[in-house]
């Protein structure tokens, strides 16, 4: 009897467990398929102005990050840090050298996870974290999300969403963290971008993809050099989004 007793709780017990287990994953498909739609990534500024927005995914590469400042700061340039939450912990004094400089600082999450491979609840948490973690280092509250990997899942979006974050992805992509991305198709895929599905992107009002590589180091000089010849201005997000209403981009 006392152990058919003590089965039975324990069958109970795992019961309410799996119940659990159950309601949370429901509740969380809820919430991505239902309500009002997801907002659509920011990927390009529809302008007719030649302004472009350099954003930086930091979650490494640290070691060159002032060589990138003291690029940006001689082509007169300014561009926006998208910075994982564990990164800036580990590197506040460096954070606030970029802020302290003129960059904008937004957020990249926590931990740099998938974020299609996580709950929206999960999503969040490393969108929060990594948000007190900033405005613990430099006072400044993120509004800008950029996902790991460039993912765009419902999941993803929802939580930025719910937070009140604008998703941000880009027109284009300087593929800066691949070993055959040289400092020239780099400088090449931001100055000439190639056609894509048989569109050439525009440039104007362009959001580019960068990561703190030494041939991004490399190349940044020509396209900062280059593209100011041909009359653009680089600008934060926050200043990219007040010439125009976002567009679309060409490049995915």
């Amino acid at each position: 009897m006392f152990i058919n007793l003590k089965i039975s709780r324990r069958i109970l017990s795992l019961g309410g467990i799996f119940f659990l287990l159950l309601a949370g994953f429901l509740f969380q498909r809820w919430m991505v398929s239902s309500g009002s739609p997801v907002s659509k990534p920011m990927e390009q500024i529809n302008t007719d102005e030649k302004v472009i927005a350099l954003t930086i995914n930091v979650d490494w590469g640290e070691e060159y990050i002032p060589a990138i400042l003291d690029a940006l700061d001689k082509g007169q340039a300014r561009a926006t840090f998208f910075v994982t939450g564990r990164w800036a912990k580990k590197n506040p004094e460096l954070l606030k050298q970029i802020a302290g400089r003129g960059h904008e600082i937004e957020n990249h999450g926590y931990s740099h996870p998938h974020p299609d491979h996580l709950t929206v609840g999960a999503n969040q948490e490393e969108i929060k974290k990594t948000e007190s973690i900033i405005q613990g280092i430099i006072g400044q509250k993120t509004h800008f999300y950029a996902p790991p990997y460039g993912e765009r899942g419902a999941s993803g979006l929802k939580a930025a969403d719910l937070l009140g974050y604008q998703t941000v992805l880009w027109t284009l992509d300087t593929v800066d963290w691949r070993p055959d991305s040289t400092p020239e198709i780099i400088a090449q895929r931001v100055v000439n971008p190639a056609v894509r599905f048989g569109i050439k992107p525009q440039k104007n009002g362009a959001i580019v993809l960068m990561h703190p590589k030494l041939n991004t180091v490399k190349a940044l000089p020509v396209i900062l050099n280059q593209l100011t010849r041909e009359g653009f201005a680089f600008q934060t997000l926050d200043a990219l989004i007040t010439f125009d209403q976002i567009g679309d981009t060409t490049s995915r």
